[in-house]
């Protein structure tokens, strides 16, 4: 009840404990708790006995009927979407006691879907007191998944640029030779596949395709992911044979996805294998190695915890994940002494460990108000002193993360509202960032909201180097547009306070400030 003897009469706050009104807060109530352990007939009335003065005395008055069990579980309005692929995503099974946790549960696994409009879910149930059971009506409302991303730009030394590509988030590759389920391409099973190709015409060009199965088998959310990927970024000067200079990668990999119950249901373990094969030729991407190939076999495990309530316009829940990147120790095995080799030797084979964490959580506050905490981290390490750093995968900070350096391979892009690019070869980063939120439209047709937001982060070299406190701080504001067919837009206008340099002319307002665009997707 959370009711104490001797507290003010408050009659919503009763009203509230009991459960005949929602709790703005969020958390339990009285009628949740029963019928959560499946009492749906429970009932508590409360009554004044008595009145002395200005004391009211109550009796709770319950009747707490039997438990139901769910008898029949009905799906409409899915009319692209086939029935399994909702119903392979619900809590709630024919024989099992009624939950109401369970019915939100399964709400929340339907909209994380992406497939429909997720204010337009409804969960109604039938109970049937004659003989204890429950029948339970989903209803969705499909809206287009599928995403088009079309861009170009100039700038980042390589001129004209253009990006074009498209994600199916309901594919279906068993109805590939039924044309009746192309709309445009085979839907209805819940698969995702992608394409996505860049280019500036010989300078650049990046092919980058995968294809998820959410249900390997069908029977358990055992996902199977798999990409490839091919890179060619050249750094001759425009004009010139674009072959005197290049950075050339190719690979793939394969990972699997599994859903884990401990600590509890929201976690996922991921793990895979992939393969790079890099070619530089007069390329100078770190110094001393500007010629030759490198290979990259790594291992890579994820855990994470997604509870976020909804996946466009979230109000509660956060994302979490750690991610370990590792390569064999090759160096331990060859019994050489690597601190004198020439750089094509020691970076033939890549040897690293990495370590990434993220952490967004999400509040609401008042109304549809939203405060957004994301914290990130990276580290890459090395096992051999004599080799050092790999040339690849570490870190590169600043920018807008996409126009102008998403052509630089072998590094993870953080971006930075308010800056340009300031760390391209860390080996560790942290960044942190605060927003709020306030949507001004949630319709499925678009989803429109701003954010206020300040940002703090900083990339080193080496360890030995690395200041938690030492931050470039930013602030701005911006705003998301999510629209079906392309995803999302954005615009950033942030202000790089750490800018801010007098001796080197830095001191207006409009030197320190940058604009952000996004198109498809957010970069980290």
């Amino acid at each position: 009840m959370g009711i104490k003897k001797g507290d003010i009469y408050n009659q919503q706050l009763l009203e509230t404990r009991i459960g005949r009104q929602l709790n703005p807060e969020g958390g339990e109530d009285i009628s949740s708790l029963y019928m959560n352990d499946g009492y749906l007939f429970f009932v508590v009335d409360p009554t004044e006995t008595s009145i002395n003065v200005d004391t009211i005395n109550f009796e709770m008055r319950i009747t707490e009927g039997s438990q139901a069990t769910i008898r029949d579980i009905s799906i409409a309005g899915n009319d692209r979407t086939n029935e399994h692929v909702i119903r392979r995503e619900l809590r709630t099974y024919p024989g099992n006691k009624f939950s109401r946790e369970d019915l939100i549960r399964s709400q929340r696994e339907i909209a994380t879907l992406g497939f429909f409009d997720q204010e337009k879910i409804g969960i109604q149930p039938k109970p049937h007191p004659e003989d204890g059971t429950v029948d339970i009506d989903y209803t969705v409302v499909e809206k287009s998944s599928d995403q088009l991303s079309l861009s170009a730009g100039f700038g980042g030394g390589i001129n004209f640029y253009g990006n074009v590509g498209i994600l199916f988030n309901n594919f279906s590759i068993r109805n590939i030779f039924k044309p009746k389920f192309w709309d445009p391409l085979p839907v209805g099973d819940g698969q995702k596949f992608s394409i996505n190709y860049s280019s500036n015409g010989a300078y650049y060009n990046s092919l980058n395709t995968s294809f998820t199965e959410p249900w390997l088998g069908g029977h358990r959310p055992n996902a199977l992911t798999v990409n490839v990927i091919y890179s060619k970024y050249s750094a001759a000067a425009v004009g010139t044979d674009p072959n005197l200079s290049f950075l050339r990668m190719v690979g793939g990999g394969v990972a699997m996805s599994k859903r884990i119950k401990w600590p509890d249901d929201f976690f996922v373990l991921t793990y895979g294998l992939y393969y790079n094969n890099y070619r530089l030729v007069n390329y100078a991407l770190v110094p001393n190695f500007t010629d030759g190939y490198s290979n990259n076999f790594y291992g890579k495990v994820v855990l994470s915890r997604n509870s976020i309530d909804r996946p466009t316009y979230p109000m509660g829940g956060s994302n979490i994940s750690f991610t370990f990147q590792f390569t064999p120790p090759y160096s331990a095995f060859t019994g050489i002494d690597y601190t004198n080799e020439s750089a094509a030797n020691k970076y033939k084979w890549i040897e690293y460990h990495k370590y990434r964490f993220t952490g967004d959580w999400y509040q609401r506050l008042v109304g549809n108000f939203v405060l957004r905490f994301v914290t990130k981290y990276g580290f890459l390490g090395y096992y051999n002193s004599g080799i050092g750093f790999s040339p690849f995968e570490r870190f590169q900070l600043g920018g807008d993360g996409l126009s102008g350096y998403s052509y630089f391979i072998g590094r993870d892009i953080i971006s930075q509202r308010g800056y340009e690019v300031y760390g391209q070869d860390a080996t560790i980063f942290n960044k942190y960032s605060l927003e709020l939120r306030y949507p001004f439209s949630l319709a499925p047709t678009a989803t429109i909201y701003g954010l206020i937001f300040t940002d703090a982060a900083n990339a080193w070299g080496d360890f030995k180097d690395y200041n938690p406190f030492q931050l470039n701080r930013d602030a701005g504001v911006g705003v998301r547009i999510f629209l079906p067919m392309f995803g999302m837009l954005g615009l950033d206008y942030g202000v790089g306070f750490d800018r801010y340099n007098p001796a080197g002319g830095v001191t207006k307002f409009g030197d320190m400030a940058k604009f952000t665009f996004m198109l498809g997707f957010e970069p980290e």
